[in-house]
């Protein structure tokens, strides 16, 4: 298979390309790394993107910012972060890669646990999360030619210590069953799903 990752060089998008690379042709894409550069909150960026890359069997993204800071303080600006990168960028890469994706293949997105278990300053990536979730649910129902569509939602990963103290008491999920959440959206059979890594 064709495999586009988006998020290549993050910490579980490196993971991710290990456990693919040896059976599939990757194509790392990244903002400022990888084999194509791409700028999620630009559609003509992501449009360049499918362009370069032509068409692919599957597409896995782990990309997007979020803000992460009190409510309290926090300004349109600020939460239009996570809406226009995590959110609307991820929802791009399949509205635009919906045209260049092969008849059977797959859109694997990443949102998160702070849809349904949110923590303190994370207000704006529950909402991102939650969006991704809802739009998975509701794309599958209308893409195309046999097109899967997935989300994978993870906990905070234990090779990401600098996040652990916005989730106290959680005990964070190991990198494997992370992948392996991937895996299952990518080789797997589901769609509308939402991969719960908890």
């Amino acid at each position: 298979m064709k495999i586009i990752i988006v998020g290549a060089s993050g910490t579980i998008g490196k993971r991710v390309v290990n456990a693919l690379e040896k059976d599939h042709e990757i194509i790392k894409v990244g903002s400022k790394s990888g084999d194509i550069q791409a700028n999620l909150t630009s559609p003509a960026s992501i449009e360049n993107l499918f362009k370069q890359a032509g068409s692919f069997d599957a597409l896995v993204s782990m990309a997007g910012d979020a803000y992460f800071g009190p409510l309290k303080t926090a300004t349109e600006k600020e939460f239009s972060i996570g809406i226009q990168s995590k959110l609307m960028g991820q929802i791009d890469l399949v509205l635009i890669g919906q045209h260049y994706i092969n008849p059977r293949g797959s859109f694997t997105l990443t949102s998160g646990s702070l849809t349904e278990d949110p923590v303190l300053s994370g207000a704006n990536a529950s909402v991102a999360n939650g969006g991704i979730d809802a739009f998975a649910r509701a794309a599958a129902i209308e893409l195309e030619n046999g097109v899967r569509i997935n989300a994978v939602s993870p906990t905070v990963v234990e090779d990401s210590p600098g996040y652990f103290p916005y989730f106290p008491g959680q005990i964070p999920v190991s990198m494997e069953r992370v992948v392996n959440g991937y895996i299952k959206s990518v080789l797997g059979a589901g769609t509308g799903q939402v991969i719960k890594i908890h």
